[in-house]
């Protein structure tokens, strides 16, 4: 029996690995579904954020992409604006420091008067035993994706959202469902943004604010794919105990945001939507695969 072909219109996007724009976009959600909307991302410079950005202001969004590298975000700005005709606004920011986000959310609001959607994106991450992490490197990940991710919430709320109601997408992580080797200190950040969407949705949900976490899986084309195994899972054909079969792109996780922030998801908040084709379900520790490119990060640092 032959096997049907698969629909075009069910396929997975198209993306680039780069931080470019994408050459060609193919419209799933109406065009205009943020129209006239305006989103500040954390970590918008690149990968995700990078994405999430361009897909957002696709669907006539205004974005504020904010990172502590401004040259990143400036270069990736322009890009966008070519891209789609919206407005972009970069900012240099780190989400550890509350008074930075406060300066860099007053600038965003003389600029464009009004924020209605928050990206929590801002992340550090990389491959580390437990019993080899040191106490700042632990600390330096809990500040930057949990503290910030509370930090950049709190001010948007105050400044904005209390009073005119909004949407904020945390992105999170799966890594704290199971366990996952020399991924403590992120699985266990990631965990507590999830547990706070869920007290925030609760708390904030009388004002209007609707609170999810998303949580990607392995996504080509980032740098948590490149520093984080995804090269090497892909080399020795790892993806092949995930129930899609592959890794995702960031095309498919930014239109998950774009579900969560639009009116699509009115009803939704207090959740965490997992985008990993399964992978969390199957995917094994590969001890030793993973040990030997620490080992191997190690050195070359040395």
């Amino acid at each position: 029996m032959s096997q049907l072909q698969i629909p075009s219109s069910l396929r997975p996007p198209q993306d680039v690995d780069t931080d470019d724009c994408l050459q060609d976009y193919k419209y799933h959600f109406n065009p205009s579904i943020l129209k006239d909307c305006v989103a500040f991302i954390t970590g918008g410079g690149s990968g995700i954020g990078f994405r999430i950005a361009e897909i957002f202001m696709r669907h006539g969004c205004h974005t504020i992409i904010a990172s502590r590298n401004f040259q990143r975000v400036s270069e990736a700005a322009k890009k966008l604006v070519a891209a789609t005709g919206q407005r972009c606004l970069p900012l240099s920011l780190d989400v550890r420091q509350p008074p930075a986000i406060m300066a860099a959310v007053d600038e965003a609001l003389r600029e464009f008067e009004r924020i209605d959607i928050l990206i929590n994106n801002a992340a550090g991450n990389f491959l580390c035993p437990a019993s080899a992490l040191s106490f700042n490197a632990y600390k330096t990940v809990i500040d930057i994706d949990t503290l910030g991710t509370f930090n950049t919430s709190k001010v948007l709320f105050e400044k904005c959202f209390r009073d005119h109601g909004g949407v904020i997408v945390n992105i999170t992580a799966t890594l704290g469902y199971r366990g996952r080797a020399l991924q403590m200190h992120a699985g266990t950040a990631k965990a507590a943004v999830d547990t706070m969407t869920k007290h925030l949705a609760v708390e904030w949900g009388p004002s209007n604010v609707r609170i999810n976490s998303l949580a990607p899986g392995p996504i080509s084309g980032t740098e948590g794919f490149r520093r984080l195994g995804g090269l090497e899972a892909e080399e020795a054909a790892h993806f092949s105990t995930v129930p899609l079969q592959r890794a995702g792109n960031k095309t498919e996780i930014a239109h998950s945001a774009l579900y969560l922030a639009s009116p699509l998801a009115s009803y939704v908040t207090g959740t965490s939507l997992v985008v990993d084709g399964g992978s969390w379900l199957t995917s094994a520790n590969h001890f030793s695969a993973i040990f030997d490119q620490w080992a191997t990060e190690v050195k070359k640092d040395e």
